[in-house]
């Protein structure tokens, strides 16, 4: 009961900052919707995907949206481990699992409020889905636990970080990696190489079973492997965040 308080306190500390930080609320919110925006209305028509391409690339936007604001949560949690803030707590008699727990739980937050404009502007640009209620709950369900297992890495990388520089920096492939999967168009027009690489990195059973899912028409093969990436991804978080933090806390 303790930790449980403790983390809703350090959720609103969390929120009071990203409200003063209008750059980490712009890449969280608003650059989602701006990529979007270029590449609906720039790019979409060179790209022959079979589908209305809003209708394509919007799965793949949703975990790139859950990407973007992670730099500013490595920020975040390096701050509070260089400056000096966690000593504070510790005086004040704080749970230390409360301060990384209330930054993944901002994170979780965060990205899905970002999520939700992204797809509001989506139904706006013409994008529409056949996926049935429970469909949309496996959706919600899935970037749920996508955006708490990025929020547990990105801790970790935050914590293991030597300054606020590097801890920004560390988070850069995360932002990426939506980039070289199916996101945008499919693996298997790639060329060598980068096709191998979209096919067996961990965001492209993710997108596709999202796709799946807002089409109404999920692939068991891609939701297992996306399920078991997520899970995988979380526990390594987890474990290197908590070890790390009683070592340098």
């Amino acid at each position: 009961m303790k930790t449980k308080s403790h983390s809703m306190v350090m959720l609103r500390r969390n929120f009071k900052h990203i409200a003063r930080n209008p750059t980490s609320v712009f890449n969280a919110v608003l650059m989602p919707i701006v990529i979007m925006l270029m590449f609906v209305h720039m790019f979409g028509k060179a790209f022959d995907v079979g589908v209305d391409y809003i209708e394509y690339a919007t799965p793949g936007l949703i975990l790139l949206a859950v990407c973007y604001g992670l730099s500013a949560i490595a920020l975040s949690v390096n701050s509070d481990m260089t400056k000096g803030i966690i000593n504070r707590f510790k005086v004040m008699d704080v749970s230390r699992g409360a301060v990384l727990t209330g930054h993944v739980i901002a994170s979780v937050l965060t990205n899905l409020a970002a999520i939700a404009a992204l797809v509001g502007v989506a139904f706006l640009l013409g994008f529409r889905s056949s996926a049935s209620f429970s469909d949309w709950l496996g959706v919600v369900g899935l970037v749920v636990l996508v955006a708490f297992a990025a929020g547990w890495l990105t801790v970790a990388l935050g914590l293991a970080a030597k300054s606020p520089e590097t801890a920004g920096m560390a988070a850069v492939p995360l932002v990426m990696l939506p980039f070289f999967s199916s996101a945008f168009v499919p693996a298997e027009t790639m060329g060598v190489g980068l096709r191998q690489f979209a096919e067996y990195q961990p965001f492209t059973p993710i997108i596709e079973t999202v796709r799946g899912l807002l089409t109404g028409d999920p692939s068991g093969g891609d939701a297992i492997l996306a399920v078991a990436w997520c899970v995988g991804i979380a526990l390594v978080g987890y474990l290197w965040a908590l070890t790390t933090f009683k070592k340098r806390a």
